[in-house]
């Protein structure tokens, strides 16, 4: 047979009793907080807890920057983009007076020649 030990109740109520005293037993062997190793665990964690808020706080700090740095970029762009867009505007406005100035020159010349044409027959 496998099983050859026969747990009677009062058994089983000495193994609980002696699981419950062994926890109390642990549970009273923890250092109080006043001990000086949980002092430094607890200086420890608030330590590396400052640490961690100023990491965090850094980050924070150079994403506003970037950022910034990013937006400041996108600006000039725009405004490069801007003046680009302007200069051609001015640039084919200049070649359209351009142009007419051409036409009108044309024109007073055929103009000309024609009055200079009647004025030879009379």
């Amino acid at each position: 047979m496998s099983f050859t030990k026969q747990n009677s109740f009062d058994d089983r109520r000495q193994d609980s009793a002696s699981a419950r005293e062994a926890m109390l037993a642990r549970f009273r062997a923890r250092p109080a907080n006043d001990d000086p190793a949980v002092q430094a665990r607890v200086a420890e964690r608030r330590a590396i807890a400052v640490a961690r808020d100023e990491r965090v706080k850094e980050r924070e700090v150079q994403r506003r920057l970037e950022a910034e740095r990013l937006a400041a970029i996108a600006a000039a762009e725009r405004e490069a983009e801007a003046e680009r867009k302007a200069a051609e505007i001015e640039a084919a406005a200049e070649r359209v007076r351009l142009a007419q100035a051409k036409q009108k020159d044309e024109r007073d010349a055929r103009y000309a020649a024609r009055k200079a044409k009647i004025k030879l027959r009379r």
